[in-house]
């Protein structure tokens, strides 16, 4: 195969992850590394994608046989041992170093609850290592997270995250906005409403009702 032909599969091969959502990243860096990860930056994903298939693919020349002398002599040259061949994993991908170089991902975990002050189930390396460092130079915040509360509102509420494409999101604001609909809270409350009443489940529904849906 020409170097032309290699190099335009290794482009089409980037230019397809990049366009990967996040969970098809994820599972993908699974795949190619062997571990899990929940990290939200596609660039260093795709990156150590592309290394661990780059390291896969490249398979150790099988070392040669020495030749031995038929023959027993005093001026016999030694045969040199062949040296360790050097794979692309070990020359392009960086050493742990420093203090956290020999701890294991759980370990890496106890130290994270020690130092940052809250527990965390994501196993990257890099990211435990970084968020120990960022919390032992006082870059973030450490313990428990608090959730903030508004005038007349309890502080036993819990926030839940929703992440969505950008012109998802538009297209989506812009349908609401056009029922007359207040806000976008008010439309997602509604919406959980009404979906809960389409699944039978009519008291948790019942807890929506003040949201102000509109009919379907």
């Amino acid at each position: 195969m020409s170097t032309k032909t290699k190099t335009t599969k290794a482009k089409s091969k980037k230019e397809n992850l990049a366009a990967l959502g996040l969970p098809a990243l994820w599972e993908r860096f699974k795949e190619a590394t062997g571990e899990t990860t929940k990290s939200p930056n596609k660039k260093f994903l795709v990156r150590r994608i592309e290394e661990a298939l780059a390291a896969r693919a490249v398979e150790p020349a099988p070392a040669e046989e020495p030749q031995r002398p038929t023959r027993t002599s005093a001026h016999a040259t030694p045969v040199p041992e062949p040296e360790p061949e050097t794979t692309l994993a070990e020359s392009t991908l960086p050493k742990p170093r420093g203090r956290f170089a020999s701890m294991t991902v759980e370990e890496l975990q106890t130290k994270y609850l020690e130092v940052v002050g809250r527990s965390t189930g994501s196993d990257d390396r890099r990211y435990l290592i970084w968020k120990i460092r960022e919390a032992e130079k006082g870059r973030i915040n450490v313990g428990p997270r608090k959730t903030r509360a508004r005038d007349g509102e309890p502080l036993d509420v819990k926030i839940l995250p929703l992440r969505l494409e950008a012109d998802v999101a538009d297209k989506m604001d812009e349908a609401w906005r056009a029922k007359g609909i207040k806000n976008r809270m008010e439309f997602f409350r509604g919406a959980i409403g009404h979906y809960l009443a389409h699944l039978g489940a009519r008291d948790a529904a019942a807890l929506f009702t003040n949201a102000g849906t509109t009919g379907a």
